[in-house]
């Protein structure tokens, strides 16, 4: 954890109390609630998430769609080869 994320420094041994005791955190005011609104937290992280994604343009996507269907075909094409290659080789050298 970062100096800065600490609210506090680490003191060894239990809390003191009263005089010279360290100051508490203090408490989120009750209008952070109704800031946020109705909406629960969870969801609002997952809106700021998605507002620091780049997102790809039109272009992009469109060919990085073709590269896929195009590999899709290809592997598809070679596995269906093998599979009838195989299939050949069963039924004519081991049913023989």
């Amino acid at each position: 954890m970062g100096r800065q994320m600490r609210r506090h420094p680490v003191v060894s041994g239990t809390p003191k109390r009263g005089r010279g005791a360290m100051p508490r955190a203090p408490r989120p005011a009750a209008s952070a609630k109704a800031k946020r609104g109705i909406i629960p937290r969870w969801i609002a992280d997952i809106i700021t998430e998605l507002r620091k994604v780049v997102w790809p343009s039109r272009h992009d996507t469109f060919h990085l769609t073709v590269v896929v269907l195009v590999v899709a075909v290809i592997i598809g094409g070679a596995l269906g080869g093998l599979d009838l290659g195989f299939a050949w080789l069963v039924e004519h050298v081991l049913l023989r």
